[in-house]
Formats: structure tokens, C-alpha cells, sequence
């Protein structure tokens, strides 16, 4: 039977233990064959049987486990279809769907579908549906990383404000002299009730997550990292709000007894922090997928009932002509029709010179037209293109588990329950081995010491926001990583192969060699090349013209100009027909001379650019443009080898 993928981004997770109680429950979900959590991109990925399984159905077995969704969008569609609604919930992405009177009221996830991809969607099972009206957040995963980094970083700064205080009342005594009158001052039962009111905020508004998140494991029948924290900073907080206010009760004898609120303040506002840096750490690798869909323009140019205009990039539809003009970047993918150009295609093969492209060639969105006009056909749009196959294997990366996360998954899961084990028995050990008067007091820091120094939740959280940040820098740099098991086993490489473009050279053409053929000079040749190609916008004409520039060569403008698109120019200059182009061009002109082919191949298998130039159909010689090597290529390679 076939099966639906469907990518879910989940809120509310505060640790690993969190990703792997909702990946238990969707994999126990009926039609449900695989699903994977990440808790460092906080995304699910489910595989299951379209039936009764639905996108609906999976969110709600999220929402059951004490979690949401985020970047649901709205849409209305007007259809007199009454299998529109059946068919609407059966398309990966969708929520509910509901019809009323000739329309269809949908929310969706606007990560994993959009109202065109659903219209298509309904087209193929034969019901017309057309957009009436869309609510949709387009930037909604930015604006939630953004929420959550403010809400992170305003009750840390209340916690931090707060518990130096705490510490300071707490601590101090202990470095002061029992004589001075600071160290009496701090020590008056007055400064216990100061430290309650400090710490109670700290507490009950920036610690709140560690709570509600225990509770959300409690009624799963489970244990987290946040039980570990709530425990030790609940335990601590609460035996010492109970010495403030029972101090008879608490120890009978002395009513003065230890108060710990600088331990459950503290803990809250360290593990806080280290929140707040994987937030910033995370929204950071998000740059790099924000970066890739960037590339992509926000309208194209289609040619629609005989006039050009602009729509936006979601209204493109297979099948449109689309013009392009220079400078521009190319919207979608498609096939030239009419005209030609030279295409910058270094985001996608990382060649930095431009690629001629004529009738009948393929051309991409996110590249970019350095030259001509043209109008081309689309024939992939949306999640077909190559970029967004190219920002969905990103995200798949990063959302992919490595071999050792699945094993530090199984041990995370035992951990809790583990470490609350030793910290009943450690309670037990100490409370019989103390003396009678302390052993309460003794058992319970030894006890909430064992809570307090697991609560760091690095086994679960590490792996996974390494493999993120990690894919998510090597994309910003041009390295698409496969999957986390590539990643995992990239410490074994030992030979790395780099090509000649944008690693160890400039990244831009430059003429490297003037072959000349008979009589003629270097300069001679360069000239006449330079001269006829000063008209041309093509990067390597350019070349070709600032190296004559450079050489102090005087040249003369050209009194006619022809391009031949994807072979070569002809021009007139001082009274001669220059051609420059392809050895092919100089065939189809009748310059045969074997000279020329052999200096035009020699120089091509140098990983060269050769062009050929002939002067009032005699062949003069060749002009070689390259990629030149960078200054300090040769000091990188020998770094890397030395790695």
C-alpha cells in the first residue's frame, strides 16, 4: 500500500525525553509505519498509510500528549464539490475541512502545504476548487524562534536579577568574619524571609516550563529533564520555605534552621541560560535554510493573454512563459523558448562562469541571468524546483538522527528514572547514617545534590543540535550534507576533492594565454578580440577586454556587432570582420585550419575556456580565459591536509 510523509514542527518541547514520548505515541498511532522526532529542530516526521490516518489525526495524537503545532494557516476555497471535504483531508498538510454554502473552509500547515499545492491536490481527484481568501504566516518558523528567544531571555534576566541577591545573602557569611556586622546582619532570620521573596518569582514565572513540563510527563506516566529539575529546585524551595515559616517544626532544635532558595534559584536560572543559548544556537542554523529560500524571487514575469505581467511566485503554474530580462534571477525552473543569455548557475554547481544557454536548454530558479532576454516555459514550480529539493535535503539533515543519537535516545530514557532512584536511596543512606538532629537536613541536600547535578539534559540535546547547527553552517557555505549518518561518519575521511571553482580560485574569469597563429602577434590577437568584443555584456568577453585594458592596448570601437547565441561574435573593426567564438562558429564561417583546432583543443584540456579568433576569415589565434587560483589556495590545501 502506498504511503504519505508528512513533515509536523511541534511547540512546547523543553528536552529530549519530550521528542521521544511523542515519537512513541505516533509510532502507536493505527496506519502509522515510521515517525522520527527531533527535538533540535522540533519537527516530526511521520510516514503513514493514507486511510483513516489523516494529517488531522497525527496533530491530534500530539496534542493528546501535552504538545502543539505550529504555522497552522487558513484558506477558503469556492467549490460546489460535495467530495471536496473527504478529499481536502485526505492531502498530507491539512487540518480540517470544512464545506458551507459553495465553500470550503480549510486550516493547514503552512510548512508543509499551501492553498496551491491543495487546489492541484483537489484538480487531480476532479474537483475544481479557486482560492477565495488565505491567512498565512509565511515567516512563521522565524517569528516563533524570535518569541521564544524573548520569552527565554526576559525570565532569565528576571531570574538573574533576583537570584544575585539570593546568593549574595546566602553565600557572604560564609567568607566574612563571625564578628563583623555584616556577617550578624546576613545572619538575622529576617534575611530568610528575604530570600523567599526573591526566590518566589524565580520560581513560580522563570522557572514555570520546568514545571509544567514535569506535569505533562507525570500525566504520560513518565519522567523527563524537567522532573529532574522541578524535583531538586521544588524540593529545595519548598523544605526551605517550610524552615521560614515552621522553623519548630522543621528542627526542633534550634530555630534557625538552613534554608537552600540560593540552590533552587540558581539551578533555574544556569539551566535557563543554557536554554537560551540552544535557542540562539538554533535560530542561527535556521539562517541557513532562510538563506537558500531567499535566492528564490518573490514574482516572475508570465506572458498571459498576449501581455506580460508580474505575479506573484505562487501563482506560477506549469505550462506559463516566463520572461526573463538581465539581472535578474530566474523564478522557476523551465526550458528557454525563445532568445538566450548567459546564466550565472554558481549557487547550484558552484562554476562561476556563466553557462550559455539557447532554445531547447534547461534553466533554474534562484540562478541568475547575467546577459540576454529570453523567454522560457515552466515546467517545475514550488517544492518540484531544484532549490526547494535543495532546502527540503537541508532540513531533512537536520532533522535525521546519527547512529549515536538513537543510543543516547535509549539511555536519555532510562536516565530520569535512574538518577530519581539514587536520590531516594542516597535520602535513605543519609538519613540513617546522620546524627539524629541533622539527618533530615543532611538526607534531604544530599538527595536534591543528586537531582540538581543530573539536571543538565546535554545526552539527550548535544547530538541533535550539533548535526543542526552543523548542516545548517555547511549549506550557508555551500555543503549539502546527506543525512546525520553522513555527518557521523565524516570523522573517517581521509581524501578530500575539491573542483577548481569557488575553493581554492577567485571565482571569476580572467585571460590566462594568447596563442597566436601565423603572422600575427599576442598583441594582435588580443586587440582584435578586445576590440570586437567591447559591445558584449559576456563575462568572458569582459575578461577578455580589461586584460587588453590592462596591457595598455588602444582599441577601436566596432562599427557592427552580431552575437550568435551559444557560438561566438562577429564584428567589423578598422575596416576587418573579427570573429570570436566557438571552434564550431569558425567551421560553420569556413576557417578550417588545423592549427586552430589543435591550440583550441591544448587549451581546452588545460581546463580552460578557449575561444578562437579569426580576422577577415583567416584563423588568428586563441584567447584562453580561467578561473585563476586564489593567492593563498596553496597555504589552505596544505592546512586542510595537514587536518
Amino acid at each position: 500500500m502506498s504511503t504519505e510523509r508528512v513533515t509536523l514542527p511541534i511547540t512546547g518541547m523543553s528536552c529530549a525525553a519530550c521528542a521521544q514520548r511523542i515519537e512513541k505515541n505516533l509510532k502507536r498511532a493505527q496506519d502509522v509505519t515510521d515517525a522520527t522526532v527531533n527535538f533540535a529542530t522540533k519537527q516530526a516526521t511521520v510516514t503513514y498509510e493514507p486511510g483513516t490516518m489523516t494529517t488531522g489525526g497525527l496533530v491530534d495524537v500530539i496534542r493528546r500528549t501535552g504538545y502543539d503545532t505550529a504555522g497552522v494557516a487558513q484558506a477558503t476555497l469556492e467549490t460546489d464539490d460535495s467530495a471536496a471535504e473527504a478529499a481536502a483531508l485526505a492531502i498530507p498538510g491539512v487540518l480540517s475541512a470544512s464545506r458551507h454554502s459553495g465553500t470550503l473552509q480549510l486550516t493547514f500547515l503552512s510548512s508543509t502545504t499551501s492553498v496551491q499545492d491543495i487546489e492541484k491536490a483537489l484538480q487531480t481527484k476532479g474537483i475544481a476548487a479557486t482560492k477565495q481568501s488565505e491567512d498565512v504566516d509565511t515567516d512563521w518558523e522565524q517569528t516563533a524562534r524570535h518569541e521564544e528567544f524573548v520569552d527565554l531571555l526576559s525570565r532569565f534576566l528576571v531570574a538573574v536579577s533576583l537570584t544575585i541577591p539570593v546568593l549574595f545573602i546566602a553565600m557572604l557569611p560564609h567568607v566574612l568574619p563571625d564578628d563583623s556586622v555584616l556577617h550578624n546582619f546576613l545572619e538575622l532570620p529576617s534575611m530568610d524571609w528575604a530570600q523567599l521573596v526573591l526566590s518566589t518569582p524565580v520560581l513560580i514565572y522563570s522557572g514555570r516550563h520546568f514545571f509544567v513540563g514535569a506535569w505533562k510527563s507525570f500525566r504520560q506516566h513518565g519522567a523527563d529533564m524537567n522532573t529532574l529539575v522541578a524535583l531538586g529546585t521544588g524540593v529545595a524551595y519548598g523544605y526551605s520555605t517550610l524552615s521560614v515559616l515552621f522553623p519548630g517544626f522543621v528542627s526542633p532544635n534550634t530555630m534557625h534552621p538552613p534554608v537552600y532558595f540560593e540552590a533552587a534559584a540558581v539551578i533555574v536560572t544556569l539551566v535557563l541560560l543554557g536554554r537560551l543559548l540552544e535557542a540562539r544556537a538554533k535560530a542561527k542554523a535556521g539562517d541557513a535554510i532562510r538563506s537558500l529560500i531567499g535566492l528564490q524571487p518573490k514574482t516572475a514575469r508570465v506572458v498571459r493573454d498576449g501581455s506580460e505581467r508580474d505575479v506573484p511566485i505562487s501563482e506560477v503554474v506549469v505550462g506559463d512563459a516566463v520572461v526573463v530580462r538581465p539581472g535578474e534571477r530566474i523564478p522557476v525552473d523551465g526550458e528557454i523558448q525563445s532568445g538566450g543569455s548567459a546564466i550565472d548557475e554558481s549557487m547550484l554547481t558552484g562554476e562561476s562562469i556563466p553557462v550559455t544557454k539557447s532554445v531547447g536548454d534547461q534553466v533554474f530558479g534562484a540562478t541568475v541571468n547575467t546577459t540576454g532576454s529570453f523567454t522560457f516555459v515552466a515546467n517545475k514550480i514550488g517544492k518540484d524546483t531544484v532549490l526547494q529539493q535543495i532546502v527540503r535535503a537541508v532540513q531533512d539533515a537536520q532533522g535525521s538522527k546519527a547512529p549515536i543519537q538513537r543510543l543516547a535516545d535509549v539511555v536519555s530514557g532510562i536516565f530520569v528514572p535512574s538518577v530519581m532512584i539514587a536520590a531516594i536511596v542516597t535520602f535513605v543512606v543519609w538519613f540513617i547514617a546522620s546524627p539524629v538532629a541533622d539527618r533530615v537536613t543532611d538526607s534531604l541536600v544530599a538527595a536534591v545534590s543528586v537531582l540538581i547535578i543530573a539536571c543538565p539534559c546535554a545526552l539527550g540535546l548535544a547530538t541533535p543540535t550539533a548535526i543542526m547547527v552543523g548542516t545548517g553552517r555547511a549549506a550557508k557555505h555551500g555543503i549539502l550534507v546527506k543525512d546525520a549518518g553522513s555527518l557521523e561518519t565524516a570523522h573517517k575521511i581521509d581524501a578530500v576533492v575539491l573542483d577548481k571553482t569557488g575553493t581554492v580560485t577567485e571565482g571569476k574569469p580572467r585571460l590566462v594565454e594568447v596563442s597566436p597563429l601565423g603572422a600575427y602577434t599576442e598583441n594582435d590577437v588580443l586587440q582584435a578580440a578586445a576590440s570586437a568584443e567591447l559591445r558584449s555584456e559576456h563575462p568572458v568577453g569582459l575578461a577578455v577586454v580589461r586584460a587588453a585594458g590592462e596591457a595598455g592596448l588602444a582599441l577601436d570601437e566596432p562599427r557592427s556587432f552580431e552575437s550568435v547565441t551559444g557560438r561566438g561574435i562577429v564584428a567589423s573593426v578598422s575596416g576587418k570582420e573579427v570573429a570570436v567564438g566557438s571552434l564550431r562558429f569558425m567551421q560553420e564561417r569556413g576557417v578550417l585550419e588545423p592549427a586552430l583546432g589543435h591550440e583550441f583543443e591544448a587549451s581546452a584540456a588545460k581546463g580552460r575556456t578557449p575561444m578562437a579568433v579569426a580576422i577577415d576569415g583567416k584563423a588568428a589565434g586563441v584567447v584562453s580565459v580561467a578561473d585563476t587560483v586564489k593567492p593563498g589556495a596553496k597555504e589552505a590545501v596544505k592546512e586542510l591536509r595537514a587536518m
